[in-house]
């Protein structure tokens, strides 16, 4: 169980960094674009950008609080927990946090039917996919070592496995 030190920061973190990209940003862009609009119903679309959104809020949150439960650390590259984080939704793909901050910026997009906050999370997607090729995957190998590389093979960066590993080397 992480300190309640470790979850201070964690939620100052949380409301100066993703709440920035994932909220504030999405909601000045909402708010000076008026068209174009997806060319989506409204019904569905609400719907969806719902689920959307609070998937990906109820993601960003679980994965930050395994942050602290697990590794003692935050989201924030300056107090990163000291031990790999690789046990729950982190078995299942490398980046989970900014997995949910997508969602909750796709949800967004898809709630105001927005074409400026769905380039916003495109523009998100890259700069987190550079990110983690450039920055945090070849620090956690340093930092890491061996555990790292055993872990990067079994689990992948960005979408879970709809099978596993030994299905495919079964069944070509």
């Amino acid at each position: 169980m992480g300190s309640i030190r470790v979850y201070l920061k964690t939620a100052v973190f949380t409301v100066l960094v993703p709440g920035i990209v994932a909220v504030a940003i999405p909601q000045l862009l909402a708010r000076h674009q008026s068209r174009p609009r997806l060319p989506i119903s409204t019904g569905v679309v609400t719907t969806v950008g719902n689920l959307s959104l609070f998937s990906g809020v109820l993601l960003y949150v679980h994965t930050a609080f395994q942050f602290g439960s697990e590794g003692e650390g935050t989201p924030s590259p300056t107090d990163e927990p000291d031990e790999l984080v690789t046990g729950g939704i982190y078995s299942y793909t490398r980046n989970p946090m900014y997995i949910g901050v997508l969602l909750v910026i796709l949800g967004q997009a898809l709630r105001r039917r927005s074409l400026s906050i769905l380039w916003w999370a495109v523009g998100c997607w890259i700069g987190f996919h550079n990110r983690v090729i450039r920055f945090e995957e070849p620090h956690l190998v340093e930092k890491h070592g061996e555990a790292y590389e055993r872990y990067r093979e079994r689990v992948p960066r960005w979408l879970p496995r709809i099978y596993s590993k030994n299905q495919t080397e079964r069944h070509p």
